[in-house]
């Protein structure tokens, strides 16, 4: 298994980057569409949205992948590059560690191509686990994991109040995501380029000490949701 979820992560990693225009860094292309995604989660008036909203101001990190893109080479492979932002325990929301999302299929519940999608952290022990060297969602014994959206608010893991909850944006609505199985890989080169330090994600993320301020729109309207 290990080996095609290896495959699957640099199959992902291709994927989300193909698109990319090179006018501006990757690494500000993805800031700048996650923090869109952010922006309509604050103006969307979708229940989900909502929810995710009030979630999010008590949460202790969120991943967003602007846009997880469903390619062929796999049969139902999706992958997209991603942000963990991590907020203290001030409510102050910190600068992004980089990381690449790969599944096999995250069961989209819209059956669309690309989509949005944002896991919203809520404990420390979630977020420890995520900025590991290699993460899989669903596999870490002891973290209860929920999806919002269409019905789905119920459908966790556990009775315990869940660690992460999932959802996806496609075409200007909001769905449930079956987030088990997918895999979360630090881009620990992208975080140098970004910051112009020798820093790796989870070094961003867990002790800050590196900034960009064209991550301080996203930063805001994080704050604002």
């Amino acid at each position: 298994m290990m080996p095609r979820l290896t495959a699957m992560l640099a199959f992902a990693l291709a994927l989300a980057a193909a698109p990319l225009a090179r006018a501006a860094s990757d690494q500000q292309l993805l800031v700048d569409a996650a923090n869109l995604t952010i922006e309509t989660i604050h103006a969307s008036q979708d229940p989900v949205a909502g929810k995710a909203r009030e979630l999010m101001r008590r949460a202790r990190a969120v991943l967003i992948v602007p846009a997880l893109v469903k390619g062929g080479f796999f049969v139902g492979a999706q992958g997209g590059n991603a942000l963990l932002v991590p907020r203290d325990a001030a409510g102050n929301w910190g600068y992004p560690g980089f990381y690449v999302m790969a599944a096999a299929s995250f069961g989209l519940q819209m059956g669309v191509e690309v989509s949005q999608v944002v896991l919203i952290i809520m404990s420390d022990k979630a977020l420890a686990a995520i900025t590991r060297n290699e993460f899989k969602i669903g596999a870490e014994a002891g973290l209860a994991i929920a999806t919002l959206g269409a019905g789905a608010e119920a459908n966790t893991t556990s009775n315990v109040g869940p660690d992460i909850y999932g959802f996806s944006i496609a075409k200007g609505l909001y769905g449930g995501i079956a987030v088990s199985g997918g895999l979360i890989h630090p881009r620990d080169g992208w975080a140098r380029a970004y910051y112009g330090a020798k820093v790796s994600s989870g070094a961003v993320v867990h002790r800050g000490g590196a900034s960009n301020p064209g991550a301080d729109a996203l930063r805001a309207a994080l704050g604002g949701v």
